[in-house]
């Protein structure tokens, strides 16, 4: 199974990423540049990781949005492509429109840095398809931006289409619904701001985002 990472300027979740893939496959994901133009032909899988793209100058993701590799990841993610954004990757990929909605400053104005406790929303999507929809799981957030908006008729859509995959139990930022992570129409592009790579080492404080990873691997 070969998958990849994309890194940017400022990304500081890659190896993160890199790690809980490798943990999951038995082997080292390619770490692709933001300006290279293409994704290899045998990625299965790619994670968008989080961090401070660019700085989040202007907003956050928006300028890694145009980095010459989205458009190669775009085109193929219309194709069937499993692509994850976690954080910034989730901010990165609504600014590319591979998502909807938008990822806002928290509520509070503040810099959250915790574990979160989310709820399944939809535990039949090929990230969540191995977790208990009765289960609640522990994922830490840490975000300035994550307060996720989307307007009165974009929200109806993804709930009736079953796109909302977490919701927050302990809405740390906002977001309307208490939405932690949604999917597109399709279910192979899936955005969340709390990050289940940090998730997967007991030694770690918690391994409830083993299954993420383990789910949309194995669905692949």
């Amino acid at each position: 199974m070969t998958t990849a990472v994309i890194v940017f300027p400022a990304s500081n979740c890659d190896r993160d990423a890199a790690m809980a893939l490798k943990a999951a496959t038995g082997k080292a994901p390619r770490m692709i540049w933001h300006k290279d133009t293409s994704i290899p032909d045998d990625v299965r899988f790619v994670v968008v990781p989080g961090g401070f793209s660019y700085g989040d100058y202007l907003r956050s993701g928006a300028i890694a949005a145009n980095s010459p590799i989205m458009r190669d990841l775009k085109r193929k993610a219309d194709g069937g492509l499993a692509v994850a954004g976690i954080c910034n990757g989730f901010q990165i990929l609504t600014e590319a429109g591979m998502l909807p909605g938008a990822l806002m400053r928290n509520m509070n104005q503040k810099f959250v840095c915790r574990v979160s406790r989310l709820r399944l929303a939809n535990a039949e999507t090929r990230f969540t398809r191995l977790y208990d929809a009765k289960n609640e799981i522990d994922i830490p957030v840490a975000h300035h931006d994550g307060n996720y908006f989307a307007d009165d008729e974009t929200l109806k859509r993804i709930e009736d289409n079953g796109q909302v995959v977490f919701r927050y139990s302990d809405n740390p930022n906002g977001s309307r619904n208490d939405i932690a992570g949604v999917v597109n129409k399709a279910g192979n592009v899936l955005g969340m701001m709390p990050h289940p790579e940090r998730a997967i080492d007991s030694l770690h404080g918690g391994t409830d985002g083993k299954l993420f990873f383990q789910s949309i691997l194995g669905s692949l």
